[in-house]
């Protein structure tokens, strides 16, 4: 025998299956609706049956009924957005407790043959141990339930967390006619008090349509044969897990008394996502959502996302949950596009209200990697942080507003988490490669306990899956790996020029809660000169990355129909005899070909016009211009020379009377 993933020895590797995973930071929608404050209930496991309904089962609350229970059932029609939901069945019509001490908590769900089948949990009081499981049966739609009243099913914390592989509608996609299910030995999730073994391996069960009641017609995965084929056991004890994963995440947690140190496996869900044709599990810690994909029910199951949540409180905006399930009625045709469900309950400390503590549902989007030739030119002022498709990707976000891509630099988004992490990363990923040389990283907000990275950000790009430092890396102005970072302060990280579908600064947090902040990230295959037609430029008022000199008034032409390229361009107006221009500090390999050009208009009253780059203060490469009305490019060639740095201008001196300048789209390239 093979195990499918080598589950007893290895952690699950990381999956190069999708290019780019967007989650919302919190739920939008849900049944009836999210924002009316009462205790619907939680973890609501479901299925989709054949009369087009989702049922779907929770765990204390009143459902869409008005008594509360520890457990129910309740039908739940239309699509997000238009949700609405009926109560059907609780409390001691779906199963018995057990084991003293413990509750009933519902745990998966399916519909084979137009009947409902609910497994049920013994779950302790305090969460932390589930040591007995059964199965319940509808045949009129979740009205009325059938189950052995003498014995569970399950005892002994073996595969006593059950939820079944979602087939789609009436489990139409099964292959094979059988039903899957998964489970979890010992708890739900993580174990806080230690009481049991933490939940590190998933295993698998099928049994025949007609057997899913009958604990001796289920049989265990036991691995796979030297073709890959699926071997199976009656006996519990001889079969293999089909994902193992004892990571350990949030290992040292900021506030006193917060769960820490926590295994990635929990009650979720796996659906078959038919138009990807990939199986998807979705479990949770209780920062954290984790994703895992396969080609088979049985593996080999990678790791392809997190999505960190960060430490309470939790907003409407932002909150993580748990018993993660994306229901098969609300994948897309495409299988790109579905809702991912998850509950939040307010007696956990992460959030105050019970908006969220229903049926809750938020979008989850998933693009699969295809080979792409990067076809991307030469384009200083494209920003391929806004390009179609573009993914924002961080370690997490402490306020959910991953918008660092919108143009706005003078904002604040950071990764405090509450957790002392070693790393901190910004970043974008994209459904195909580009080719890329520069990376523009704006702060946001330095604070008295972080804000800042505590080593030099290094820049890198996802190329065949896998992250890759860039190389040739320099940065203006030098990051300063403290406070003085600044708030707001743009950085300018240029490399040689390299291709891939993904790009991130990353580098270790600072300060005494280890975090990081940004205002926006911009990433280009352009010239040395950064915003090189000032379309990046915030306001009126001439900002980093250009600077200015002499007395004369300068500023940016936004949208007033003056740009030679673009929207913006930069202006000067000067009316005595002083030197006045645009400059900026630019990155240049030493011994190196290079060309200058730029597109400059003006009043047509002076001669003493200069374009070129300096090294320090003398001037390297010029040449002198008149500038009439009417847009004239300029160029210079020159070799580098043995400089790293060079700055690049474009300004003149004045004679006494009223002047004007007006300069666009200047370059910098190797040629």
């Amino acid at each position: 025998m093979v195990p499918a993933s080598a589950a007893s020895t290895a952690l699950p590797p990381e999956s190069t299956f999708f290019s780019t995973v967007g989650i919302d930071a919190g739920a939008t929608v849900g049944a009836p609706a999210i924002g009316d404050d009462k205790d619907h209930g939680d973890l609501w496991p479901n299925c989709w049956a054949d009369d087009d309904h989702v049922y779907a089962a929770y765990g204390d609350g009143i459902g869409f009924g008005s008594s509360p229970s520890d457990i129910g059932v309740t039908r739940i029609s239309g699509l997000p957005g238009n949700l609405t939901g009926t109560q059907l069945a609780q409390g001691d019509q779906l199963g018995k407790v057990w084991t003293p001490n413990h509750t009933r908590k519902p745990t998966g769900m399916a519909c084979v043959g137009g009947a409902l089948y609910l497994a049920v949990q013994d779950l302790a009081f305090d969460f932390d141990d589930a040591p007995a499981a059964t199965i319940a049966k509808s045949t009129d739609k979740g009205r009325t339930w059938s189950f052995n009243t003498s014995a569970p099913m399950f005892g002994g914390s073996k595969f006593t967390t059950i939820f079944f592989l979602d087939y789609g509608k009436n489990y139409v996609n099964s292959p094979d006619g059988y039903v899957y299910a998964y489970g979890l030995d010992n708890n739900w999730r993580d174990s806080f008090s230690n009481r049991v073994p933490d939940p590190v391996d998933l295993w698998l069960a099928r049994m025949p349509a007609t057997g899913i009641q009958d604990r001796s017609a289920w049989r265990f995965y036991a691995g796979s044969d030297a073709n890959g084929v699926p071997q199976w056991t009656a006996d519990i004890n001889a079969r293999l897990a089909v994902l193992h994963d004892d990571r350990h995440i949030y290992t040292d947690v900021g506030t006193a008394g917060r769960v820490r140190n926590l295994t990635a496996l929990s009650q979720g869900g796996v659906v078959f996502n038919k138009p990807l044709n990939r199986y998807i599990y979705t479990s949770w810690t209780e920062y954290t959502f984790e994703f895992y994909e396969s080609p088979t029910p049985w593996g080999p199951w990678k790791h392809f996302t997190p999505k960190d949540f960060g430490g309470y409180p939790w907003t409407h905006a932002k909150h993580g949950g748990y018993a993660t399930t994306i229901p098969s009625k609300y994948i897309s045709a495409d299988g790109k596009n579905m809702w991912l469900q998850s509950n939040v309950c307010p007696c956990g400390g992460g959030v105050t209200d019970r908006w969220a503590y229903t049926f809750s549902l938020r979008r989850m989007s998933l693009t699969p990697s295809v080979p792409t030739t990067p076809d991307n030119a030469l384009d200083g002022a494209r920003n391929l942080a806004r390009e179609p498709g573009t993914v924002p990707i961080e370690r997490a976000t402490h306020f959910g507003t991953a918008g660092y891509n919108d143009g706005v630099r003078a904002q604040n988004e950071d990764d405090w988490n509450d957790e002392r992490k070693p790393l901190s990363w910004w970043g974008y990923t994209w459904p195909r490669a580009y080719n890329l040389n520069k990376v523009v990283y704006t702060t946001g907000t330095m604070f008295g306990d972080g804000g800042w990275f505590a080593t030099a950000p290094k820049v890198q790009v996802r190329r065949n899956g896998v992250w890759t430092d860039v190389t040739g890396q320099s940065a203006i102005p030098a990051y300063p790996t403290s406070s003085a970072a600044g708030t707001n302060k743009t950085y300018v990280f240029s490399f040689d020029t390299v291709s891939g579908d993904g790009v991130r600064i990353i580098g270790a947090p600072g300060g005494t809660q280890t975090f990081t902040s940004i205002g926006e990230l911009e990433a280009y295959y352009g010239s040395a000169v950064t915003d090189p037609s000032f379309e990046a430029q915030p306001g009126a008022a001439v900002g980093a990355p250009w600077e200015t000199e002499g007395p004369g008034t300068k500023g940016i032409d936004r949208d007033r129909g003056w740009a030679q390229l673009g929207r913006n361009n930069g202006w000067i107006n000067a009316s005595d005899t002083s030197w006045n221009a645009f400059k900026q500090t630019v990155p240049v390999k030493p011994n190196t070909n290079y060309r200058l050009t730029g597109w400059v208009e003006g009043s047509g009253n002076f001669t003493g016009g200069y374009f070129g780059v300096r090294a320090g203060s003398a001037p390297y490469a010029e040449v002198n211009y008149t500038a009439p009305p009417g847009y004239k490019q300029l160029t210079v060639d020159f070799n580098s020379g043995a400089n790293t740095t060079l700055t690049a201008f474009a300004g003149y001196w004045g004679v006494d009377a009223a002047t004007w300048l007006r300069l666009d789209n200047i370059s910098l390239v190797p040629r």
